[in-house]
């Protein structure tokens, strides 16, 4: 059950990346990430429930991570296409593999090392695509943004097989963490009005700010049930959630028309390879 539940948390989550790159077009980061959050937090309000100052600290804790990963992705998602996004954002199962062998003694035989290296492998041939789009590794901060979400991401879901390992429940850990980064997100956003009102009144009223909504809460939910149940595995979750890049890929070409596809679909492509691997090999 808990691999069909991460396949559709994926699906849901390759929607949320398309959505959000809609809403960028009419609002500012902070408040995307602000508003959709709050509409989170009132859908999940029915689960809030009481708990000890450690499990709220430790909630604190995973408020800051996920703040930071969701923060510097979508300053990413703004300044680069969708479609080097997705791919880079691909990278992160490798990273959540290496760290679940680490700290959670999990073991990878031999096909789950070669998925492992068609990952890396395709990271390197991006260099060359995003170079024909003009996008420098070195010149273009949206790529040292994305790098930061990466890290900062496989870091909460490493944190994530943590916490729920223990007597936490799915619910209570992402209604509270919601309100907790509602919070982060208020408080930066106050910050902009006091140092810059014009950059704060960007925000728009827009359809898909909802959408976004539905759609991370929907997504979440069903991480954070698979990941409670027993003999789930977090490398091949995070693998699986990470396959949401077929749905922002098409997107990329279909709906923002952006170009150099091709090459980027031989990346893709690889990585999927390594997804694939990884998985059979599970």
């Amino acid at each position: 059950m808990w691999l069909w539940m991460s396949l559709l948390s994926a699906i849901l989550l390759g929607s949320y990346d398309v959505a959000k790159k809609q809403a960028l077009r009419k609002n500012g980061v902070m408040w995307v990430l602000f508003s959709t959050t709050l509409l989170s937090t009132l859908f999940l309000v029915p689960f809030l429930s009481a708990g000890s100052l450690r499990d709220h600290i430790t909630l604190i804790i995973k408020a800051v991570l996920v703040s930071s990963s969701w923060i510097s992705g979508m300053i990413g998602l703004e300044k680069l296409p969708i479609t080097t996004v997705s791919t880079i954002k691909a990278s992160r199962p490798a990273i959540v593999v290496a760290f679940s062998i680490i700290l959670f003694g999990e073991r990878l035989n031999v096909l789950q090392w070669c998925g492992v290296a068609l990952v890396l492998v395709s990271l390197w041939m991006l260099r060359g695509s995003t170079r024909k789009e003009g996008i420098s590794f070195r010149n273009n901060s949206g790529l040292f943004w994305m790098i930061v979400s990466v890290i900062t991401g496989a870091a909460s879901a490493l944190y994530d097989k943590h916490i729920l390992s223990g007597s936490l429940q799915p619910l209570f850990v992402q209604s509270w963490t919601n309100v907790y980064i509602s919070i982060i997100l208020g408080i930066i956003l106050l910050i902009m009005k006091i140092r810059e009102k014009e950059g704060f009144a960007r925000f728009k009223p827009d359809w898909t700010v909802v959408l976004i909504a539905v759609f991370i809460t929907a997504a979440d939910a069903l991480y954070f049930l698979a990941l409670k149940q027993e003999g789930a595995m977090l490398s091949v979750i995070s693998l699986i959630r990470r396959s949401s890049v077929l749905i922002t890929f098409l997107a990329g070409g279909l709906l923002f028309k952006e170009k150099g596809l091709r090459s980027k679909a031989v990346e893709l492509a690889l990585m999927l390879g390594g997804i694939i691997l990884l998985m059979l090999g599970s």
